[in-house]
């Protein structure tokens, strides 16, 4: 089969998802010594750095629109970020976890609310059974609300927005913009977050600054440069498939640096979110790529 542009963006954005996925370990290790919202000024601000001699090469394209779609897009991701780290708080992991995979059904709503065009059967049924595979990857045996859980609801919501607003941008913006202005956004909003916000000891460990050079560039700065680029030839549905993969990759990599194993019901979750992204990529939904 070819693989035309469209697949080639679903690749790409596959492995921005397996980078994810693949850190979240590292990341983990981090903030133990470094808190959360110093850990994104910092991570977020060495992306936008590394950055900076590109963006100088397309300055000609900074202008009021395009800093503003940055802006608005860094916005939703911040949010994303800070709603996660606070409702973890108050809630369990298995729960924000399956709660943050909501956004993989808010965003084909999103696009039908604003298209008023229902996604194709194929498209419907991969989401749902990503959705069922979230569920056995990460809840317990019961899923209990608690206060955390709309926190951690509206860290969905945000970013699923983030998702559907660069797929709206991205066909006519320029992706290392899009992307720059993104990250130096969060990176701001996170350092106000860490001066605004009690936080506990700060401690630049050297597990820390491995976790912060490892995601500035390959999670950070060329994740959301891809995202920014290849949303130009994918849906924002297609896309939020494809980040659901994040914790079954998230999972591997706990296999390999910490040795954690999935159950058995963890491992038939993990299978039903890739077999829901492969009936996506490789359905006819495919022919309702851009018309979204």
């Amino acid at each position: 089969m070819k693989l035309n542009k469209s697949h080639w963006a679903d690749l790409s954005l596959l492995l921005v998802t397996f980078v994810w996925g693949s850190t979240f370990v590292i990341v983990k290790w981090a903030i133990a010594d470094l808190p959360p919202f110093p850990f994104l000024a910092v991570r977020f601000a060495l992306a936008f750095v590394s950055l900076l001699p590109f963006l100088w090469f397309q300055k000609a394209h900074l202008n009021k629109t395009s800093i503003l779609q940055g802006a608005a897009t860094g916005i939703f991701l911040f949010s994303g970020y800070a709603w996660q780290t606070i409702g973890l708080q108050y809630t369990t992991s298995s729960n924000a976890g399956f709660i943050t995979g909501l956004s993989v059904v808010i965003v084909p709503a999103l696009v039908a609310a604003t298209t008023r065009k229902l996604p194709s059967r194929s498209l419907l049924l991969g989401v749902l059974c990503a959705l069922a595979g979230l569920g056995f990857l990460s809840l317990g045996n019961g899923f209990q609300l608690n206060n955390g859980d709309l926190m951690i609801l509206i860290c969905a919501i945000s970013f699923a927005l983030q998702i559907f607003f660069v797929g709206r941008y991205a066909p006519q913006a320029n992706a290392t913009v899009l992307a720059s202005i993104q990250i130096l956004t969060v990176s701001l909003l996170s350092g106000f977050a860490s001066l605004l916000l009690p936080q506990p000891t700060i401690y630049f460990s050297s597990t820390a600054w491995y976790a912060l050079l490892v995601t500035a560039i390959p999670a950070t700065s060329l994740a959301f440069f891809v995202q920014s680029k290849m949303q130009q030839f994918t849906t924002p549905t297609h896309t939020a498939l494809i980040f659901s993969m994040e914790p079954v990759f998230a999972a591997v990599s706990a296999f390999f640096l910490a040795g954690e194993l999935l159950t058995a019901k963890g491992y038939f979750g993990a299978a039903l979110v890739l077999i829901g992204m492969l009936i996506a990529e490789f359905s006819g939904s495919k022919h309702e790529q851009l018309s979204q």
